[in-house]
This record gives C-alpha cells, structure tokens and sequence, in this order.
C-alpha cells in the first residue's frame, strides 16, 4: 500500500473511532438529567457532611455556594424534564445513585483536604458531562443550563483546587 493510501485509512480509522468514542458519551436528554441530577445531589449530601463536619470558615462558606448552586441546578433539571415531558428517576432513585457516587472522607484533620480534593475530581467530571451535552444536544433548553451552570461549576472548582492547595483558606475566610 502507498504512504497516502496507508495514511488515508488511519486517519479515516482514527477520525471513526473518534465519532465512536464521541457518540458512546453523548448521553439523551433524560440520560444526562438523571446523571446530572445524582452528581448534584451527591454533592449537595458530600457538602452537608463537610459543613457539619469542619472547622474552617472557608470549607463552610464553600460547602453554603455549593448547596445553593448545585439545589438550584437540580430545581433547573427538573423544570427542563418536565416542559420536555421526560422521564426521569424518581427522587428515591436519584438519592439512591447519589450515595454511590459521596465519596468516602476521613475524619479529623485530614477531613478538609480530602473535601477538597473529592470536589475537585467531582466538579470536574461535572464540568466534563454538561460541556459534552452542550456539544452534542439539540435540546436549546439543556444548551442554556449549560450556559447557566457551566460559570458557577468553573467558579467552584477554582474554589476547591484553592481549598485543596490551603493557598486561599484567608482570602475564602473573609
């Protein structure tokens, strides 16, 4: 086979494995809500813990942001389902999938950093999941939450990498 023929065909392989690999994430509109929906819950119940559970001022004023936004985004997704008449889990089953997903954070001293670090991974992996709708949907209504949501969720992960290097404890506190 020539070189242009042997590259043609990898990169015609590459560019469908791509499309594939694409298409394997792109989620329906009640897939993402109901995932959407458990990742927020089970931040909102990890936020709970950690506001009980802490000391720092800066933990708890982040954990306040992170019940507020992430409730609100939750009421969003729910408004969206219902003018879209989908069907969405149950509210037992979104608590059910949401304690799944609570990561597991030790106590005493520790508590703090491994908050930090668990909303660091969560918040990405939900900044990750409503970009990829936003790409791939033709939902105008799940396109705007993004636009919504995305700010406040690039809001909270500079919040909680800051959290997580113990550089803006002081500039978080007050």
């Amino acid at each position: 086979m020539s070189f242009m023929a042997t590259h043609l065909s990898r990169t015609c392989l590459g560019l469908l494995l791509g499309l594939s690999a694409t298409a394997a994430l792109a989620q329906t509109p009640a897939e993402f809500i109901d995932e959407a929906s458990a990742q927020g819950m089970a931040e909102i119940e990890a936020s709970r813990l950690a506001h009980q559970k802490t000391s720092s001022t800066a933990v708890k004023d982040y954990t306040v942001l992170v019940i507020n936004d992430r409730t609100t985004a939750n009421q969003h997704l729910a408004k969206i389902a219902s003018k879209l008449h989908l069907p969405v889990a149950s509210r037992e089953e979104v608590v059910s999938r949401s304690k799944a997903l609570i990561p597991e954070v030790p106590e005493g001293e520790a508590f703090d950093a491994a908050y930090a670090e668990s909303q660091v991974k969560a918040t990405e992996e939900a900044i990750e999941q409503i970009q990829q709708q936003a790409a791939t949907s033709d939902v105008p209504e799940l396109k705007a939450f993004a636009e919504e949501t995305l700010p406040k969720l690039q809001n909270h992960l500079q919040m909680a990498r800051a959290l997580k290097a113990g550089r803006a404890l002081d500039r978080l506190d007050g």
